[in-house]
């Protein structure tokens, strides 16, 4: 295991799209959301493991969560456990730990990785980040792996190389937004675009030299308290100034300003969980093409659906296709799976 090598394991966010199974108090990443007896936290970070000193693993998470993720995660120490005050998207929270992580080691390079993702082939996801971990020991750069599309996503970013590039690892041209079906489509056919999967890779040197050139407020802020950091007035200078950085991503804070940028096509498949759909594209599914997670079912002239209970509970299901089927607990919810970017929405006037 190389001492330098650290990763920061993204774990603060609600999921709610996977309401009623992920609640703002137990979100998805907590939840063995495939049936696979290894919920998702879990299993990215046994996946980063593979190639990181455990010790080296930092997770940033919601204050709220820390005793989720010790439970979890026991091989983690609570100093070890990044802990948010506020809501204040990415960027804050990437320099909070770029700034505790050089301050323990200076020579690190690290990997920012979100927690709910799934990746099937986790030998070419660490041949990947090896890689890229060259890459960034040997470069000032900024590196992401992009993922190459399947089809006409309109859900995620994208991000643009040159098409003239032969090199394994690429220079970035830019960021685009998510886009409309018909510019998705553009993006595919072009061949050179791939999508922003939110997995970032840089020496430690390289991402502080960022912050400090293009976010030089947020920097100040955070840097005013690098002599608390790694000891015992850490936690108060964290919940008295946390809030007052910029609630900003860092692909709006550093990646889209920067000209240092470098993506890395993975080699590995992957899904980001975001969804009812996504999940139910990597369950396992009967001959009419419905997924079941933990119930006993019988389906009469049903197709496509995702149907998740917490029991072994018998439902019956006769004419539906295409929906979301989930009971959990006092609620049941059953929804059009082509509304089911609404289900936000829903989520947001119940509370």
């Amino acid at each position: 295991m190389n001492k330098n090598y650290y990763a920061i394991l993204m774990a603060g966010g609600v999921g709610s799209r996977f309401w009623p199974v992920s609640t703002s108090d137990f979100p998805k990443q907590f939840h063995d959301m495939l049936g696979t007896g290894e919920t998702l936290i879990q299993k990215t970070f046994s996946r980063l493991s593979k190639l990181i000193p455990v010790e080296n693993i930092l997770i940033l998470t919601n204050e709220k969560y820390n005793d989720l993720v010790l439970n979890q995660l026991p091989q983690v120490k609570q100093d070890q456990v990044l802990l948010e005050p506020a809501m204040r998207n990415t960027a804050p929270c990437i320099l909070y730990a770029s700034l505790k992580i050089q301050k323990q080691n200076p020579n690190a390079v690290m990997v920012v990785a979100p927690s709910d993702h799934w990746i099937e082939d986790e030998t070419a996801f660490v041949y990947d980040l090896q890689q890229s971990f060259n890459f960034c020991e040997a470069n000032n750069a900024l590196m992401t792996l992009g993922i190459k599309p399947t089809f006409p996503n309109t859900g995620f970013g994208y991000i643009e190389y040159n098409k003239e590039d032969t090199n394994t690892i690429k220079k970035v041209s830019q960021f685009r937004e998510k886009p409309d079906y018909e510019t998705a489509k553009a993006f595919l056919k072009s061949g050179n675009f791939v999508w922003n999967a939110g997995i970032f890779i840089w020496s430690v040197k390289a991402i502080t030299e960022a912050f400090l050139h293009f976010q030089p407020v947020m920097n100040n802020l955070f840097l005013s308290g690098y002599e608390s950091y790694n000891g015992k007035d850490e936690k108060a200078f964290i919940a008295a100034n946390y809030s007052l950085a910029e609630n900003i991503s860092i692909d709006y804070a550093i990646l889209e300003k920067a000209q240092n940028v470098y993506i890395l096509p993975a080699t590995f498949d992957w899904n980001d969980l975001g969804t009812w759909g996504s999940l139910h594209e990597k369950l396992d599914k009967d001959e009419n093409n419905n997924a079941v997670v933990n119930a006993t079912v019988v389906l009469e002239n049903a197709s496509n659906n995702i149907i998740r209970t917490d029991a072994k509970k018998l439902i019956i299901i006769d004419g539906l296709n295409d929906f979301i089927i989930v009971d959990k607990d006092d609620v049941l919810l059953i929804y059009p799976k082509d509304k089911e970017q609404d289900i936000k929405k829903i989520v947001a006037k119940l509370n």
